[in-house]
């Protein structure tokens, strides 16, 4: 992010790691990771939120820079995960008078993170609805528990009419990644927030009576124009709703004869439905971005291989990451390869009834190894009904 500045009084501070490639351990970074901090300048200074330990240097560099020989009154922390809250240890220390702001979640488990001397005077406890006055600005507080941490809270600066939103509406990918907003943001959306979609919508109908002009997350762009697309798309996948009318093949193939059969469907598929259909090979592609498309599309069809009288190892990742995440409101169709005694199909039946509101299309298809011209014809009859 070339530009240092939010806004004349509130300057970005965060910093862009360009070497990390796995977030959380689990979640594959092509363009690196943003981490995102602020800091209001007014006759109260704020700090929102410190940054992940890998960025430290480049945070206390921008800090000190704006700053420039004044000190922080506050340090607003919105969310304990220790990719933003890392310094707060340091920053508290080198700091000794600044108040610390938080809700009382916050402080409960912020003593298992830190030990701050002298915490019980300098902590400024908030609720919801409460605002801290800075001087022209002034940050009104919105509880966001679950979001995914129960302490998490957010900011709204009455003045300047910015959201800072914490994890919400954030992405994958370093500010200046050059790329769509829409496809890290949903996988990042799904593969960290999806499971808590009740309390999304509870946090936007708090944001729908507030009148935002810009929304400043904790990872990725600061979002400034057409904030109605962005919220819409969190109404979309926080409701579970299908983002767009398609079909997703989802094929955990081991020898490979799975993955043909696939590929016939696949072209079946196209020769006969309007929809978009997309075929993902869940052993070989990233599992969040396998996710990520489940939830994008309306309808499922699974493919995979028996296997140890189950179900080959990454279609049961993959159901359980989507039944983990609330997965519902879709129409599913189950095919199962197996070459003396099929056991496939009941084991993704079984994390499937886990499931809300899932519609399952009849008659189990069976492949004994290899793709027959019965099977064709199944696949025929499917594309008819799915």
């Amino acid at each position: 992010m070339t530009d240092m500045k939010v806004s004349k009084d509130i300057a970005y501070i965060g910093a862009n790691d360009y070497k990390i490639k796995l977030f959380e351990s689990q979640y594959e970074l092509e363009k690196g990771m943003a981490y995102n901090s602020y800091l209001i300048k007014d006759e109260k200074n704020a700090i929102l939120d410190t940054i992940d330990e890998n960025v430290t240097d480049k945070w206390l560099e921008n800090l000190e820079k704006e700053l420039n020989g004044e000190k922080p009154d506050y340090l607003v922390i919105s969310h304990l995960e220790p990719d933003h809250a890392y310094n707060i240890g340091l920053v508290a220390e080198k700091y000794p008078e600044m108040k610390i702001v938080g809700n009382q979640i916050t402080f409960n488990m912020l003593q298992n993170f830190f030990k701050i001397e002298n915490l019980a005077e300098r902590k400024v406890v908030v609720m919801e609805g409460d605002v801290l006055d800075l001087g022209k600005h002034k940050l009104q507080f919105i509880m966001a528990p679950m979001i995914h941490w129960p302490e998490v809270m957010m900011s709204y600066e009455q003045t300047e009419k910015i959201l800072f939103s914490a994890d919400a509406f954030g992405k994958f990918g370093t500010t200046d990644a050059d790329e769509d907003w829409d496809c890290e943001a949903r996988r990042y959306y799904f593969g960290i927030v999806g499971k808590y979609g009740m309390q999304v919508q509870n946090i936007l109908k708090k944001v729908a009576s507030l009148d935002v002009k810009m929304i400043c997350p904790l990872h990725g762009p600061i979002l400034k124009e057409n904030l109605g697309y962005y919220i819409n798309k969190y109404d979309i996948w926080s409701s579970y709703k299908p983002e767009e009318e398609g079909i997703m093949i989802a094929v955990a193939s081991i020898h490979g004869n799975t993955m043909k059969a696939a590929k016939k469907l696949e072209e079946i598929l196209k020769n006969t439905v309007k929809e978009k259909v997309v075929l993902v090979d869940l052993a070989r592609e990233d599992w969040a971005e396998s996710v990520e498309d489940a939830f994008r599309y309306s309808k499922l069809i699974l493919m995979a291989s028996s296997y140890n009288m189950g179900v080959f190892p990454p279609m049961e990742y993959f159901l359980n990451h989507l039944k983990d995440r609330n997965y519902q409101n879709r129409k599913i169709a189950i095919i199962e390869n197996g070459s003396w005694a099929p056991s496939a199909a009941k084991c993704m039946k079984n994390i499937i009834e886990d499931m809300k509101n899932i519609e399952l299309v009849d008659n189990v298809i069976t492949i004994k190894s290899t793709m027959s011209e019965k099977n064709i014809q199944e696949f025929e009859n499917l594309a008819k009904k799915i």
